[in-house]
């Protein structure tokens, strides 16, 4: 295989977009992208799109061939992936692949979601879709969840209640300083711990918004990499995971299969342990689960996640382990299709040290994309190139 590097990164305003939909968002990033590496659509062999639900929120499907023609790329492979809210991170997946094996040269990531168009019992219908059709017909949606397993993991590990207020005051701190950021404002605990109840013990502060957005990445084989940049940033790990669809079937619900399972694969190939991640990027659609991914890619032993973070472990100016520099879910917002590529940015950005307000000291950075409630997982390690 090929060694793959990433050398250009791009991601939109997160937020609310009017005016602009989902082939407009995917092809700014797609051409700022391309601008930061110094290429052009001419140049590319592959493009993927990461998109969940663009025929459902917008009634438009075919966006990666509409894409190939607005970025100048024909007659480019393209390929639109859908893995629900882990099409992101299965895009970073696709294009790893696609260099990796020598069927491409140089691959184009973007991924994108338009959203805010659609009523908050739309948008929720649709996200729902991903769930059982067991649990469909019964109304259960992912943030109820998100409710009972963190009810269970609080009474099962003697958790507080503030544990969770704690990740969202962080990652709300964190988005202040991401100008692509949906919410780039500062919320305290106690406004959390106010805020109206969603799915008891979950308030409105443990969840993450509803989300305009897209974000792109450059990937190409590390010789290609030498000839545009002196900066860039190799993909030294990744692989990809599933867990039961029926969440009840888990043997236990405060283990992410996927995530651990991903995680094994991501750290076996690049030859790195937990201990040797500077920096990462964890998919907060909900507070709890950046517990649960931090102990099962070995951040954190079971149910200890909630003390590092009181002991400040994951902060960004003084943790040993900074979680989520970009604001997270939480605060930058969840594009479905674009979380996980943005994700990438952030790690990529951080690597080469042009993350500006939020940079921090690192030279290995891990991201990890959750599908539905834990449904399908990729985890991706990269470092600076040496």
């Amino acid at each position: 295989m090929q060694d793959v590097a990433i050398i250009g990164a791009s991601m939109t305003q997160f937020g609310q977009r009017d005016g602009a939909w989902i082939l407009d968002l995917l092809a700014e990033a797609g051409l700022e992208c391309l601008s930061d590496a110094g290429a052009d659509g001419g140049d590319l062999d592959h493009l993927y799109v990461s998109n969940m639900a663009s025929g459902e929120f917008e009634g438009m499907t075919g966006v990666m061939n509409a894409l190939v023609h607005d970025l100048g790329a024909m007659p480019a492979y393209t390929q639109r992936v859908d893995q629900t809210s882990s099409s992101g991170g299965a895009g970073m997946y696709a294009a790893w692949q696609s260099i990796a094996s020598g069927a491409s040269e140089m691959t184009l990531l973007v991924g994108g979601e338009k959203m805010t168009h659609r009523t908050t019992a739309e948008t929720t219908d649709i996200i729902a879709s991903v769930t059982h059709p067991a649990e469909y017909k019964h109304g259960v949606t992912l943030p109820s969840f998100a409710g009972v397993t963190a009810r269970n993991y609080l009474e099962r590990f003697d958790a507080p209640r503030e544990s969770l207020a704690w990740v969202a005051a962080k990652n709300h701190r964190n988005g202040v300083d991401n100008p692509h950021a949906q919410f780039q404002k500062a919320v305290d605990v106690e406004t959390i711990l106010e805020s109206p109840i969603i799915a008891d013990p979950l308030r409105l502060y443990d969840f993450c918004p509803v989300t305009d957005g897209s974000a792109a990445l450059l990937f190409c084989s590390e010789a290609v990499a030498r000839e545009y940049a002196d900066d860039y940033v190799v993909v030294s790990g990744i692989d990809g995971a599933t867990d039961t669809h029926v969440v009840h079937e888990r043997e236990d619900p405060t283990v992410m299969g996927g995530v651990v399972e991903s995680g094994k694969g991501a750290f076996g190939m690049s030859g790195y342990e937990p201990d040797d991640v500077d920096v990462a990027e964890l998919h907060d659609m909900f507070t709890i689960l950046e517990f649960l991914q931090m102990e099962g890619l070995g951040f954190a032993e079971q149910g200890e996640a909630w003390k590092l973070v009181e002991e400040g472990y994951t902060e960004r100016d003084t943790g040993e382990l900074p979680i989520n520099t970009s604001g997270g879910l939480k605060s930058k917002g969840h594009p479905l299709g674009a979380s996980g590529v943005a994700q990438g940015v952030e790690i990529y950005e951080q690597l080469i040290g042009e993350a500006g307000p939020r940079q921090v000291d690192a030279d290995v950075g891990l991201c990890c994309n959750v599908g539905g409630f834990g449904n399908c997982v990729i985890t991706t390690i990269m470092e600076a190139a040496r």
